[in-house]
């Protein structure tokens, strides 16, 4: 049975940035991958891309702002899922996100609408408008550096209390040291998640 790991990469960014962790992890797990660009052009100038803007963005206007990212990242979800014939089989179906990218990961689970079978968060924030209405059958790991400068200890933290109380199966890993990035330990613990939670 085929597997899909897609990749969701951070602000500014693209597809390409993540496409060499995605085919390592597959390779290592026997699954496909995909890593797509964001839809939208990153609108502080540069080639990359963005699920959403951070222009001006504050605590209080981000969860508006996923919540208006969501038809376009749906877009591009479903199209990906699709086409690898997988739309009836979404528990063969990962979402790994890195920084805006496990905003828009954590949001397909929290908000209810992509009951995946697992999904990788790093270098984390939950900025889900509330009430979470979360797809309850999809275990979440989240890992985060101590040292994040861009995403402080305290998302993650925050992000696993909400989560976990509202019943999504959730685990925290905290690298000592570790900023804003993924390192070859993150990255080992998403393959051993991901291999017993994709079978």
């Amino acid at each position: 049975m085929s597997k899909l790991l897609i990749m969701l990469h951070g602000v500014g960014s693209n597809g390409a940035d993540l496409a060499p962790i995605g085919q390592h992890i597959a390779q290592n797990i026997g699954a496909e991958y995909a890593s797509p660009d964001a839809p939208h052009r990153f609108d502080q100038g540069g080639p990359g891309r963005q699920w959403f803007s951070i222009t001006d963005v504050t605590g209080a206007n981000r969860p508006n702002r996923v919540a208006e990212a969501r038809a376009s990242f749906n877009a591009t979800l479903s199209a990906l899922i699709e086409t690898h014939g997988l739309q009836n089989q979404l528990h063969n179906v990962a979402l790994i996100g890195f920084s805006q990218g496990s905003i828009m990961a954590l949001d397909a689970v929290a908000s209810g609408r992509w009951p995946v079978g697992a999904v990788v968060a790093f270098s984390l924030r939950l900025a889900s408008p509330t009430p979470l209405t979360p797809a309850l059958k999809t275990p979440v790991l989240l890992i985060h550096g101590t040292t994040d400068p861009v995403m402080p200890i305290t998302e993650a933290t925050t992000a696993e209390a909400a989560l976990t109380a509202a019943g999504v199966q959730t685990t925290l890993h905290l690298l000592p040291g570790v900023g804003h990035t993924i390192t070859p330990a993150g990255v080992a613990l998403a393959e051993t998640f991901l291999r017993t939670r994709l079978n």
